[in-house]
């Protein structure tokens, strides 16, 4: 079922249209929180409403469910994924089997594991994961050193967060090698304001994020990048969280929504996979030189080996390898055009710098 208007969906909102429920949801930039139409808390601007098709994907955009319109039914599936997954946001650190949680869920290991991966398109485990990863980035923001933002985050050591191969974002070398061999990988092909947009996605999360000027040109370099595994398009029936991830990037990237915190598959060398890591931990608005990347992850000398590892990113923008500059200031190179880049980070700048101004007012 296709979405109401954006002109239909903001005079729901405006009126608390209980008969808009089932229809569609929204959240509000300004707080962080998704609602159903009918909800009777206090309206935002309708310049800070975001819409979504439903609960779901909302929350894989980064929005938090309601605690007045989404907790009157506490048997609900959304109801019980939302008390799981903030019990994950709020004990991220902590190490939390799956039956602990279906413990709370009052509900099997194999039923949670079940609905929260067809809910929310990962598995309990990925989603604590991403929580570690918030965790680490906030105590970054903060102010905290990369070692003691690691341990408080909970990843017991640096190697996790950096690359290391038993982590779930990521492969080993190994399988890497193999293209893709044995897996199913699920794409969609969508437009953005960037442009054109494909993104592709195993078991455990998006592993492909590319732009071009057409479907067939995109589909071969997925291909290319994974010749031995079993390509599936995607139906917004079938992979709905697809279709959903690909709209938070875009309201993301145009509109100034949070940025969603996806979960990541990444492939590549020990080396490729510590810039990864290392450039999916920067804030938005920080630019860097990949000489001061290189200093970061310890290796001052491998500055070229950085630029390589940022030309060989599969995965446009949620790995943010556009916020790295030559050390004289120059754009550098860019997978996807030195213009996508460009924009990225003016928009980024833009908003960081609205932030800063909202702050002091």
């Amino acid at each position: 079922m296709k979405m109401p208007t954006e002109h239909e969906m903001k005079a729901a909102v405006a009126a608390r249209d209980q008969s808009r429920d089932e229809d569609f949801c929204y959240g509000v930039i300004t707080t962080g929180v998704c609602c159903k139409p009918s909800c009777p808390s206090r309206p935002a601007k309708s310049e800070n409403l975001r819409f979504f098709p439903n609960i779901e994907a909302a929350v894989m955009a980064g929005f938090r469910p309601c605690k007045r319109c989404l907790a009157t039914d506490e048997t609900s599936r959304v109801a019980v994924l939302t008390k799981i997954a903030r019990y994950i946001d709020n004990n991220a650190e902590e190490r939390l089997t799956l039956s602990t949680l279906a413990d709370m869920a009052g509900l099997s290991p194999s039923r949670l594991q079940r609905i929260f991966k067809e809910t929310l398109g990962i598995s309990p485990k990925t989603y604590q994961d991403a929580a570690r990863m918030r965790r680490f980035k906030q105590s970054l923001k903060d102010g905290k050193g990369v070692t003691e933002a690691i341990f408080a985050s909970g990843f017991g050591s640096i190697s996790r967060v950096y690359g290391e191969a038993t982590r779930n974002l990521g492969m080993p070398p190994k399988a890497y090698g193999a293209g893709g061999a044995g897996e199913v990988i699920t794409f969609a092909c969508r437009i953005t304001a960037l442009g054109l947009l494909a993104m592709a996605a195993t078991d455990k999360g998006v592993c492909f994020a590319q732009f071009g000027k057409d479907e067939s040109s995109l589909v071969s370099k997925l291909q290319a990048e994974f010749p031995n595994a079993e390509l599936q398009p995607s139906t917004s029936f079938n992979t709905p969280e697809l279709d959903a991830w690909i709209k938070a990037l875009d309201q993301h990237i145009s509109q100034g929504a949070p940025r969603p915190e996806l979960p990541i598959d990444m492939r590549g060398t020990a080396f490729q996979m510590k810039v990864w890591q290392f450039l999916t931990s920067t804030r938005e608005g920080d630019i860097l030189s990949y000489s001061e990347v290189a200093d970061q992850i310890d290796k001052p000398k491998a500055v070229r080996a950085v630029a390589s590892a940022c030309a060989r990113n599969r995965i446009g923008v949620l790995v943010p390898c556009h916020r790295v500059l030559r050390g004289d200031g120059g754009l550098g190179g860019y997978r996807w055009g030195l213009e996508r880049k460009q924009a990225l980070i003016d928009v980024e700048r833009a908003r960081t710098e609205g932030h800063q101004s909202e702050a002091k007012a």
